[in-house]
């Protein structure tokens, strides 16, 4: 899902202006003429575009049987269209393909320096950052992968959250307990993160993200309906102080972040503040239950992550004659390619990247899908974001015949004016389902009134007829609210995947809506979900 910054919307809307034509429906939005074998879409379908709410929008549809290749629909055919997240399909569907689904991050620390007998390091310790997303966080006692259809990476845009139960802090735990094991009780040089993988690139104007991660790069806010604030990870690195009050029942929330982008990592007393009024009796979206979450980003993940680390070395009893608080040093590192295997005292394994696709695309976990794109890149030897890009680009043309001049593409999660035409988006879907990764693929995106962003969708299912579709949709949705004079305006809500029909056919299609009006929240966009899910359950019914 993408939201936009306030501080950025007013331009965004501006440079879309001056690059498409602006305003409502009329001339604007005619169609292509349909080739003899495109059928109109269906008048159930029909009737929810023509709702009033969507009277100054844009549709597009585009449905294709996989089987026979015909195309069966094909609304605002080869017309771009603002997709959102649906761009995530891209980028996570080419990594599962390059890296392969059993593709593990190992993560290892290296000392540099000798141990003595009494298991002094005479030197430092590093850490190798490997572009592993959870690093050990997101694990389950079962050793399952923590998944929760209210992930918090949006839980400041969406309202609230459901976190998951693993330590965020237990792959550090595992490190620091592999050095402990190798012999080292004291550490006299430094604590080194080294975040060279690729080049650290900008993060929607939030912070610059690097190849290090600690629980998702953000601290949960964990307030009570008393108005009491809790917070995690728990590290000298970064605290909370609130000033959170109740307020009187009917008054209005009011929570805010001071600031919700910290600066201070790597300095001493380095708090955030929440402030605000939590009305009595209310009740947290999304979850219907406290606790009700916010998030601080974390704006330094290797200044972060070396102080936890020196936190767990010492839960450990590894003691680190650095301080714990301070900047990562990476003045300090040796040449990225003079790590000796002999030097090596722990390493971190992760999932298989299979779950990380799961994760990343059931809950559109933004920072994931950007960070594919670079593990992507790092395939074809690219470190850069544009030198990414730039890989995915030759890939989709040469291996799904999908020409640039097809998408626009700002980063690799489906950010600001992100577009793509439906033929594109089906193209890709198609190609992967000939791709020795479509099972992981597929198995990745959310199911239609199951699980990630479409769990929630279940207004189909009143209907008798839709019923049947629950879980036979298996697609990505994206959402893009940006602002303008009159306000937040939901410029793009777009769902794309593939559906199981009752005969063992498949279809893949993409679903887009463009400029649907002013909102005031998200529960003025939920309906809009209902409606795609409404639809989605119609192709299945219908075919």
């Amino acid at each position: 899902m993408t939201f936009i910054h306030r501080h950025r919307v007013l331009a965004l809307a501006a440079a879309f202006c001056a690059l498409a034509a602006c305003g409502g429906g009329g001339s604007s939005n005619a169609a292509l003429p349909l080739p003899s074998t495109v059928q109109p879409v269906p008048e159930a379908i029909a009737q929810i575009m023509d709702k009033p709410v969507y009277r100054e929008a844009k549709w597009a549809l585009r449905v294709v049987d996989l089987d026979s290749g015909r195309v069966l629909y094909d609304k605002q055919a080869g017309q771009p269209m603002l997709i959102g997240s649906v761009r995530k399909l891209f980028s996570v569907g080419l990594a599962l393909e390059a890296l392969g689904p059993g593709h593990v991050f190992r993560t290892p620390v290296y000392r540099r320096g000798t141990v003595d007998a009494t298991g002094v390091l005479h030197g430092d310790l590093i850490v190798v950052a490997s572009g592993d997303l959870a690093m050990g966080g997101r694990t389950n006692a079962d050793g399952s992968f923590a998944i929760p259809n209210q992930d918090h990476n949006e839980a400041n845009a969406l309202g609230n959250a459901t976190l998951s139960t693993p330590d965020p802090l237990a792959g550090f735990d595992r490190l620091a307990t592999e050095v402990a094991a190798a012999g080292i009780r004291q550490v006299t040089g430094e604590v080194i993160v080294d975040d060279r993988l690729f080049e650290h690139f900008d993060f929607r104007g939030e912070f610059k993200v690097s190849p290090m991660f600690v629980n998702d790069d953000v601290v949960d806010v964990v307030i009570d309906s008393k108005a009491g604030v809790d917070w995690r990870p728990k590290s000298q690195a970064f605290g909370v102080q609130s000033a959170l009050v109740p307020g009187a029942q009917g008054s209005a929330l009011q929570i805010e972040l001071e600031p919700e982008l910290p600066t201070c990592l790597g300095a001493a007393a380095c708090f955030g503040r929440v402030a605000g009024s939590l009305p009595a009796g209310f009740v947290p979206p999304l979850t219907d239950s406290y606790p009700l979450i916010r998030t601080f980003r974390i704006t330094d993940p290797s200044t972060y992550a070396r102080t936890v680390f020196i936190e767990a070395l010492a839960r450990k009893g590894v003691a680190a004659g650095a301080p714990a608080v301070a900047r990562n040093p990476a003045p300090l590192l040796p040449p990225a390619a003079s790590y000796a295997d002999g030097a090596r005292v722990a390493e971190l394994v992760s999932h298989p990247y299979r779950d990380f696709a799961r994760l990343i695309l059931k809950v559109s976990y933004n920072l994931g899908a950007d960070t594919s794109l670079m593990l992507l890149g790092l395939t074809q030897g690219a470190t850069t974001r544009a030198g990414a890009q730039a890989v995915e680009s030759a890939l989709l043309a040469s291996q799904f015949g999908i020409q640039p001049a097809a998408l626009y593409f700002v980063d690799g999660s489906g950010g600001d004016l992100t577009t793509a035409t439906n033929e594109a988006v089906t193209t890709l879907l198609a190609g992967m389902r000939k791709r020795p990764s479509f099972a992981a693929f597929r198995d990745a995106l959310p199911q239609l009134g199951i699980d990630g962003s479409l769990g929630f969708v279940k207004d189909f299912e009143a209907d008798p007829a839709l019923a049947g579709a629950r879980g036979q949709v298996q697609a990505k949705t994206g959402t893009f609210v940006a602002g303008s004079e009159r306000g937040a305006i939901l410029r793009a809500q777009a769902l794309a995947g593939y559906i199981d029909m009752r005969g063992g056919a498949r279809l893949a299609f993409t679903l887009a809506v463009n400029d649907v009006g002013v909102i005031h929240g998200v529960e003025d966009i939920l309906p809009v979900f209902q409606d795609f899910g409404t639809i989605s359950a119609l192709l299945w019914k219908l075919h």
